[in-house]
């Protein structure tokens, strides 16, 4: 389950470093309320996921306080070249998913990445499961229209992935997701 939160966690904020802080407040949170989970409909997956979302945009309320850090400036700073094709394809495809609005990128990355169903998706987000599936096709369409125009902040050595790439992606998408669009 940490490996999915940790998961969750980095696609929301961004961040290696910010996304271990969110499980770990995760964990505290789950482990002190342990007493109120109820086994049931919904998994403890699920209801793990739940809390990490709500101190995701409890930080968000408080984050509007504070400065914000501007990775993309932090990059350029950096002296030594990142020679590896795969990571920098993996880097567009994290870039382009920040670049989406937070309820299409939790769809992706819940439905996506984290294997759970759209009905614990839309439990998890508090919403229809038509609308979790129609989150899930709007951002997989807006992903893709990101990584094929290029509109995104990239470093300078970095090169678009090839449609080749991009598919592989997407197909990997398609096979966690059950590879039907969804309707809107």
């Amino acid at each position: 389950m940490l490996p999915h939160l940790r998961a969750f966690g980095r696609s929301l904020t961004g961040n290696a470093d910010l996304a271990d802080d969110l499980v770990q407040e995760t964990m505290l949170k789950a482990w002190k309320a342990r007493a109120q989970y109820v086994p049931g409909p919904a998994s403890m997956k699920s209801w793990a996921f739940v809390i990490l979302r709500n101190c995701f945009l409890s930080q968000m309320r408080r984050r509007k306080f504070t400065a914000e850090y501007d990775e993309i400036a932090a990059e350029r700073l950096l002296v030594a070249p990142d020679d590896q094709d795969d990571s920098l394809h993996l880097a567009d495809v994290q870039r382009a998913l920040l670049m989406l609005p937070v309820d299409q990128r939790e769809a992706l990355i819940l439905i996506g990445a984290g294997q759970l169903s759209y009905e614990e998706g839309a439990a998890i987000c508090g919403c229809a499961i038509g609308t979790m599936k129609s989150r899930v096709s709007r951002g997989r369409a807006a992903l893709q229209a990101i990584l094929e125009s290029g509109d995104m902040p990239r470093r300078s050595s970095d090169e678009l992935p090839s449609n080749e790439a991009f598919r592989a992606i997407m197909d990997h998408v398609d096979e966690l997701t059950g590879g039907a669009p969804a309707p809107d």
